[in-house]
């Protein structure tokens, strides 16, 4: 049980990082440059989800005079617990949300007749195992 008063600490995760690498690569993600994928592990969240991304938004692309990158954050409590192959479930489902001029901005879970559902997901969990 986490207290209200903890605060959430993050910590940059290379191992994470790697493996969102491999699935870019594995999984033909033409579009994610890696290279601008930053991935934290964080603890103390009262979040339920199991991981989360975070997007740059174009405003601060400008204001910042930086490219379009994306936060893969895995929550601790809840991630780490889950098999292996899980785990590359959550991550395949977080790439899906990067569009594909990765601009900064996020694709919601439903739009333009495309969904980002466990279907979609285990369809590439799917493609990913057969070529490992």
């Amino acid at each position: 049980m986490v207290r209200q008063n903890s605060k959430i600490e993050w910590i940059k995760d290379h191992k994470i990082w790697k493996e969102i690498d491999e699935l870019v690569r594995k999984l033909d993600f033409k579009h994610v440059d890696t290279k601008r994928i930053i991935c934290f592990r964080s603890n103390h969240s009262v979040s339920r989800a199991k991981a989360r991304i975070w997007s740059f938004p174009r405003i601060w692309q400008l204001a910042l005079k930086l490219p379009s990158y994306y936060i893969i954050e895995v929550l601790s409590q809840h991630f780490d617990s889950l098999s292996p192959d899980d785990k590359k479930r959550v991550l395949i489902h977080e790439l899906l949300h990067i569009p594909r001029n990765f601009s900064g901005s996020l694709l919601p879970h439903k739009s333009r007749g495309k969904r980002i559902d466990a279907k979609r997901v285990e369809a590439l969990f799917k493609k990913y195992k057969d070529l490992c």
